[in-house]
């Protein structure tokens, strides 16, 4: 029995990675750096300091965030030295403003496009430890999209709190 469900297990694994290629992760980040960007223009530049209520982060620090963990996460997938390794983007006062923020989703996203278009495909199933977490290389480049994902999806919220109505998605 031990064989059988040991055989099903790497038969879905397999099927996992073969669904998953390095042009269709550069397909999907290339596609989320275009969201991303486009929420970040949709607000104006005297709302990148607001936050919906105390304790919570302002729209820039949403994507500068979203940002430091694209580079760290992506980084743990492909194993590329990081950028901004000893900074705190989100909290450094000089990149608070929309230029700033554009420049550094920009940077992020060229950075995470960069090192997955360098990846060899047949790593994609090896496990990297970082902290209590040990997952594929793979794992953490979707964990960054994920990511992305999610604060790009609470500035949606900080865009219609101000009236503003948020970029249609692009599935495609």
């Amino acid at each position: 029995m031990k064989k059988y469900v040991s055989l099903i297990l790497m038969s879905i694994t397999t099927f996992c990675f073969a669904q998953t290629s390095v042009e269709t992760l550069v397909a999907d980040y290339e596609r989320a750096k275009a969201m991303s960007l486009e929420y970040v223009e949709a607000m104006p530049e005297d709302l990148f300091s607001n936050r919906p209520t105390e304790g919570v982060r302002t729209f820039a620090e949403q994507f500068l965030h979203a940002s430091q963990g694209t580079i760290g996460l992506v980084s743990n997938g492909t194993g590329a030295d990081r950028i901004y390794a000893t900074a705190n983007l989100e909290k450094d006062p000089k990149l608070q403003s929309k230029e700033e923020v554009k420049r550094m989703v920009t940077e992020s996203f060229d950075f995470a496009i960069a090192s997955i278009k360098n990846m060899d495909e047949s790593t994609f199933g090896e496990i990297v430890e970082r902290g209590p977490f040990k997952i594929t290389r793979l794992a953490w480049i979707q964990k960054a999209h994920e990511h992305i994902s999610h604060h790009r999806g609470q500035a949606a919220i900080y865009l219609r709190m101000n009236g503003i109505v948020p970029p249609q998605y692009k599935l495609f």
